[in-house]
């Protein structure tokens, strides 16, 4: 018989070797893999161009979420389709306007103009002044990259903005799937929609290439590094830390990319363009400091729900 006190008692898990990694590291090596990712992906689009290397990195995703997740399809009612392919949809305009602008744009360039759309949506949901003294800061920024000239496409400029802004959509939407799906069966399943959405265009872009051992090769590491591992490691961050400040670590991001580019791809940028990368992570900084208190219970299966907080 079980002692009640026994059985009354909370439970204690087994220590895992997650657990003495501090989460703070965890987000930087969840960022710094997704940014290495990305330095790997514009290393195909010679081959498989921006449209196929984004097909064949978010079909392999998918692959992967579906056999990780294996979300029941058939037990879902015809709104919450709707909503996965709603997110599906964001998710393929989020990568493929990214990708394009990476086509035309440095990486650090890129990854820093398309996080106006996470900023863009922690102030329209904030009632402080403050934060429209960010979105002001991040617009100088974004200004200055635009009008800098040089290697910087005014093309790549408005591309990169369009993926912020299905980043944007892909955050308010996270959070109802977050509602809906238990674990990440609704983004294994956005995944696959999105996945439909590019056929089109990443055959058309990638043709024959994307069946070459090699490529797929790559793509397979792409798909990990940019999705697998990093939603995996800032999942378990997440478990352990305030989304505020996961959010704050996050800003980071446009500087790895940065770094990335230029050790990866051999992408210098100017003091420019370095100053106005600074104005976008300060001005992404700030906005995640003031963002209000999580509420209980929010989704934390993707890298979106701190800009959501």
């Amino acid at each position: 018989m079980v002692d009640p006190a026994v059985a009354a008692a909370p439970s204690r898990r087994a220590p895992r070797p997650a657990d003495a990694v501090p989460p703070p590291t965890l987000v930087f090596l969840a960022v710094g893999s997704v940014q290495i990712g990305a330095a790997l992906a514009k290393g195909l689009f010679e081959e498989l161009g921006p449209a196929g290397t984004v097909f064949l990195r978010v079909g392999l995703a998918a692959v992967l979420l579906m056999v990780l997740w294996r979300p029941r399809v058939r037990r879902l009612a015809r709104a919450d389709l709707r909503l996965v392919a709603a997110f599906g949809l964001a998710l393929a305009g989020m990568n493929l306007s990214f990708y394009a602008a990476l086509d035309r744009l440095p990486l650090g360039i890129a990854v820093t103009i398309e996080f106006v759309g996470p900023l863009g949506v922690a102030v329209a949901l904030s009632r402080r002044r403050t934060d429209l003294a960010w979105a002001l800061l991040a617009a100088l920024g974004v200004l200055l990259l635009a009008e800098g000239g040089g290697e910087v496409d005014p093309v790549g400029v408005l591309l990169a903005l369009t993926a912020g802004a299905f980043w944007a959509a892909y955050i308010l939407l996270s959070s109802r799937v977050g509602q809906v799906f238990p674990g990440g069966q609704g983004l294994a399943l956005a995944m696959l929609a999105g996945t439909a959405v590019l056929v089109p265009v990443g055959v058309a872009d990638g043709g024959g290439s994307l069946v070459d051992p090699g490529l797929l090769a790559v793509g397979f590491a792409v798909a990990l590094l940019s999705s697998a591992i990093p939603y995996s490691l800032e999942l378990e961050a997440l478990r352990r830390l305030p989304e505020r400040t996961f959010g704050i670590l996050l800003s980071t991001e446009p500087a790895v990319a940065a770094l990335a580019g230029f050790v990866i791809l051999g992408e210098r940028l100017a003091a420019r363009e370095l100053v106005a990368m600074g104005l976008v992570v300060v001005a992404c900084v700030g906005a995640a400091r003031a963002a209000r208190p999580p509420m209980a219970g929010g989704d934390a299966d993707t890298r979106a729900g701190a800009w959501a907080a």
